[in-house]
């Protein structure tokens, strides 16, 4: 008999915690505060908050967990913040497990793909050695550390490009830009794994009702996004695709045409064997995913 669940998701607002909040139900309690009720830098804050997630489930009878999806996720800005972004990426975390460990409650911790090198050619397990690029890619690897170095019970799930119904994302962008210019330039060496936060959503929420059962995944590193692989312009012209365009508008260029302040990974697919081997869920393929999207506008 599946365990009723009380899930606090510290992230809230964002397009992954919006889609977690969603799937609250008459098994699953979600609490999904934004940075706004609850900033994972401010340990009185958390504290109080993984204190009254406890208390909240004791009451109702329920199993505890923490589904951590706050995020300093501007990549570019975090090149000259890094401050902020390590404040909120590993700082948080840091507090946030702590907290988790003290009320003995289980912690899921959101991480991604940028904390590889990108310089592999088959896709990356989590055993493999990490090699971060960019200021966000450092501040998310120390947030890891700092989350399974706890003594909590933790879980760290990678994933990687993410879009959602909420927020910014590629494929909002790929759809403003489709409706306003007659071309559009792409990069199309840099590759990795697009996933639907509410694709993401649903399996994080599985992992947790396994770990609240005592049932978590023996391996505490985990990759999951949706399967397969593609480059950002492939991407964008499945995105095309989809809003009735022509895919040839996409042009695809080089990361060299297309500097930005961060080194984004050339390559960065999560292989999906871990995620498999905790006979967890297998992900639909990103191109499903996609679609699926698309009707839910």
């Amino acid at each position: 008999m599946p365990v009723r669940l009380t899930v606090l998701v510290p992230g809230g607002s964002g397009q992954l915690g919006r889609d977690l909040a969603a799937l609250s139900s008459g098994s699953v309690d979600v609490v999904a505060p934004g940075s706004a009720e609850l900033d994972v830098t401010v340990t009185g804050q958390v504290l109080a908050a993984v204190g009254a997630l406890a208390e909240r489930a004791r009451e109702n009878g329920s199993a505890p967990v923490v589904i951590n999806a706050a995020a300093y996720t501007a990549v570019d800005a975090a090149e000259t913040d890094e401050e902020r972004a390590f404040a909120v990426n590993a700082d948080g975390p840091r507090v946030l497990a702590a907290a988790c460990a003290s009320r003995r409650v289980p912690l899921i911790h959101v991480s991604t793909d940028y904390v590889f090198s990108g310089d592999a050619s088959e896709p990356y397990e989590p055993s493999d050695e990490l090699g971060p690029r960019s200021a966000y890619g450092r501040t998310k690897a120390a947030g890891e550390d700092a989350v399974l170095g706890s003594g909590a019970s933790s879980w760290v799930v990678r994933t990687g490009w993410l879009y959602g119904q909420s927020g910014k994302n590629f494929v909002k962008t790929m759809a403003r830009l489709e409706s306003s210019r007659e071309t559009v330039s792409v990069v199309d060496d840099q590759v990795g794994g697009p996933t639907w936060t509410a694709d993401l959503a649903s399996a994080l929420m599985e992992l947790a009702g396994r770990v609240a059962s005592g049932d978590g995944p023996e391996r505490r590193i985990l990759h999951c996004t949706n399967a397969g692989a593609v480059s950002w312009c492939g991407f964008a012209k499945a995105i095309f695709t989809h809003l009735g365009a022509d895919p040839a508008r996409v042009r695809p260029c080089t990361s060299a045409e297309y500097p930005q302040a961060a080194t984004r990974p050339a390559y960065s697919v999560l292989s999906p064997a871990s995620w498999r081997e905790a006979w967890l869920t297998p992900m639909r393929p990103w191109e499903e995913a996609l679609e699926a999207y698309f009707r839910a506008q």
